[in-house]
């Protein structure tokens, strides 16, 4: 008797990106990056909602600190008082691949902060999934999951909306279709 594994393959570490239908204001257009997905749930941020502060206005130590001009993004609809620290570099030629350093201290930030190819993020609040959750809203087609493009960075330089419209278009051509779709289809 062959029994089937009760573990979910884990999709830490790679993109969630919202359905066009997913119509939860908190998501849409979305690109998320995951740094938990166990049996317990899942944890991410939102990669591409910008605050257009930094560090800096939150004063204190972070006015004069080596993280001053760490930008601040909206990371999702849980605890959005909590700010949450992470860095990653995404390397395709090293055997590490995408190294991601998620809710660090600011000192263990600013240290990776100089390091080449590092990017530093700060992010208020989270997206968090309870158990079966996340799962449940890829089975009904919520979310398209993909691999961090190396160009992640390159494209973060875009608006919110242009960020998701690029990876989500580059999943495959009937996607490319809805990501080109205006937002306002009286525009067309």
């Amino acid at each position: 008797m062959r029994r089937s594994d009760p573990t979910p393959k884990s999709l830490a570490g790679s993109l969630l990106l919202a359905s066009p239908k997913l119509r939860d204001p908190n998501f849409a257009q979305t690109v998320l990056l995951l740094s938990v997905h166990d049996r317990d749930g899942a944890m991410g941020i939102v990669l591409n909602r910008p605050t257009g502060r930094t560090l800096s206005d939150l004063g204190g130590d972070f006015a004069i600190g080596a993280l001053a001009d760490v930008p601040i993004y909206m990371g999702g609809p849980v605890q959005p008082e909590q700010m949450v620290i992470c860095a990653w570099r995404i390397d395709e030629g090293s055997p590490a691949g995408f190294q991601l350093h998620f809710g660090i201290d600011p000192e263990r930030a600013a240290g990776l902060l100089g390091q080449p190819g590092m990017y530093v993020r700060a992010f208020m609040g989270y997206a968090g999934w309870s158990e079966g959750q996340l799962e449940g809203e890829l089975a009904a087609d919520a979310w398209a999951v993909t691999e961090i493009p190396e160009t992640l960075m390159e494209l973060e330089a875009d608006s919110s909306a242009g960020l998701w419209r690029a990876v989500f278009g580059e999943i495959n051509h009937e996607w490319r279709l809805l990501a080109e779709e205006p937002d306002d289809p009286s525009g067309n």
